[in-house]
């Protein structure tokens, strides 16, 4: 037998053993009384006070007739002290040494005690077993190595690591304060499909599935609901978001994952630069609350301070700076000859492409946080022009980090002028360019009933999130999309 089947064995052997001494090693219900968060914080308040808590075993150390545990709830961690002369008789403090181990879950009932090294405790007259582990857990101390087995095991990870499982912590701080700062501000949050006949709001692959009931294909989103909560602009509500799900059937990288969560949020009558400075308050407002106020970052070897107002850098220009092209006057053979001429990686076989291929290049050295803006109709089908009609649109993305976030829009209102460009991308999909934004019919006629100047972003995601915690956006899921390993389970 291999080591961890003998592992197993003895605890099965242990399982058994505690069936036979008449305790089900794995009982609906508990006791508890106090979470041991409460004990923790109240512990001179409670001493006089019978308590039973309940929590998983992470260390076992027995010396003759007393043992210490160290349990840990999902709250706090606390030293349980176990005596036999404690114990209301032998054969109870015998059956726990016997039979338990590391990874077990227990209730215990007892008082509160401080130990001859000054360490708060609780010791027990009493204990109970709650859950049997039969596979032995990680030690905190060595934890999970292989980086396969972390993010397969993920719970493990969560369990023996404090920096991890803190990590998490703060995430869902930053979701919580995303929805405040939007709440207050008098949005409405909503939840549309992320089932659709075409997707909407962004250029990407989608993951496509057949609906039975109608006999078509639909596809998973690849936006938070953009053209859904425009149409709720037509329907009168005058601020909505949603924090959502999203798809993209592409490839995976430090930076892009094939699902994540999203925030997008529309706004009627909102001016395209007060769009900017409530996106601006919005990040603040979410650093002071998950991050302690932090201001100053240091991601992937670039300073990112997000204490000044950001700056702005215009699309055109910035590419004439780093590349010599006028991306507007320069034609597509040009354009191609200076991809290929920059070792640019690049895909697809239309102007669109090309050029956000060619941004992307050179957004890979600027730290920010600064917005861009002067974006080209070209690359922006759901932006509205700007009222000078120079070819650009009101539209600005955060970059920071050599990378792009907040993609954010004076939307596009004019049904004529959206029909265009939605003909320009499926004649971009029938070219064969996957990336193309899929024309939505419906979504024309709603606007050809009308909906206010409205401002949209998708504003603070998981990406956001990754980054600013430094660390690849799979690091950052409970649980990434994992290949399933061919092995059954015994």
């Amino acid at each position: 037998m291999s080591e961890s089947e003998v592992l197993r064995a003895d605890r099965e052997r242990k399982r058994d053993e505690l069936i036979a001494a008449g305790h089900n090693p794995y009982p609906a219900e508990t006791n508890r009384t106090h979470t041991i968060h409460d004990v923790v914080r109240n512990f001179e308040a409670l001493a006089e006070t019978e308590l039973t808590i309940t929590g998983r075993m992470m260390a076992f150390r027995e010396h003759g007739a007393i043992a210490f545990v160290d349990l840990f709830d999902g709250t706090e961690k606390i030293q349980i002290f176990f005596s036999k002369e404690e114990m209301p008789d032998d054969a109870s403090f015998d059956l726990f040494i016997d039979t338990m181990n590391v990874g077990d879950f227990i209730e215990v009932t007892g008082s509160t005690y401080v130990t001859k090294r000054g360490q708060n405790a609780i010791a027990p007259t009493t204990w109970r077993v709650l859950t049997k582990s039969l596979a032995t857990i990680p030690t905190e101390h060595f934890g999970l190595k292989d980086d396969d087995e972390r993010l397969r095991k993920r719970y493990l990870e969560i369990l023996t690591n404090t920096d991890v499982r803190q990590m998490f912590e703060q995430k869902a701080a930053f979701w919580r304060a995303s929805r405040r700062f939007l709440e207050e501000k008098g949005f409405a949050e909503v939840h549309t499909p992320t089932l659709e006949t075409t997707t909407g709001g962004a250029e990407a692959n989608p993951f496509v599935t057949h609906h039975d009931d109608f006999d078509i294909d639909v596809y998973l989103r690849i936006s938070v609901g953009e053209l859904w909560q425009k149409r709720l602009m037509a329907a009168g509500i005058p601020r909505t978001f949603e924090v959502g799900r999203v798809y993209r059937n592409e490839g995976t990288s430090p930076d892009h994952l094939q699902e994540f969560t999203n925030i997008e949020f529309y706004a009627a009558y909102m001016n395209f630069g007060d769009g900017l400075a409530l996106l601006e308050e919005h990040i603040r407002y979410v650093l002071d609350e998950a991050f302690a106020g932090q201001r100053q970052f240091s991601i992937k070897g670039f300073d990112v301070d997000f204490e000044a107002p950001f700056a702005r850098i215009d699309y055109v220009e910035t590419i004439k700076e780093h590349t010599g092209v006028d991306i507007v006057e320069v034609s597509y053979e040009e354009l191609l000859k200076k991809v290929v001429e920059l070792g640019i990686e690049h895909e697809g076989s239309n102007r669109e492409r090309l050029t956000d291929t060619l941004w992307k290049y050179c957004r890979k050295d600027i730290a920010g946080p600064v917005w861009l803006t002067g974006h080209p109709k070209l690359v922006s089908p759901l932006s509205k022009e700007t009222d000078q009609k120079d070819g650009t649109v009101l539209r600005a993305q955060l970059v920071m980090a050599g990378a792009e976030f907040n993609n954010c829009f004076a939307e596009l209102n004019d049904p004529e002028e959206q029909k265009d460009r939605f003909e320009a991308q499926a004649e971009l999909l029938a070219q064969g360019d996957v990336e193309a934004m899929m024309p939505d019919w419906e979504f024309v006629e709603a606007l050809e009933y009308g909906i206010p100047p409205t401002f949209g972003a998708a504003t603070l995601g998981e990406r956001f999130f990754a980054y600013l915690v430094d660390k690849p956006i799979r690091e950052t899921q409970y649980f990434p999309l994992m290949k399933p390993k061919s092995v059954p389970i015994k």
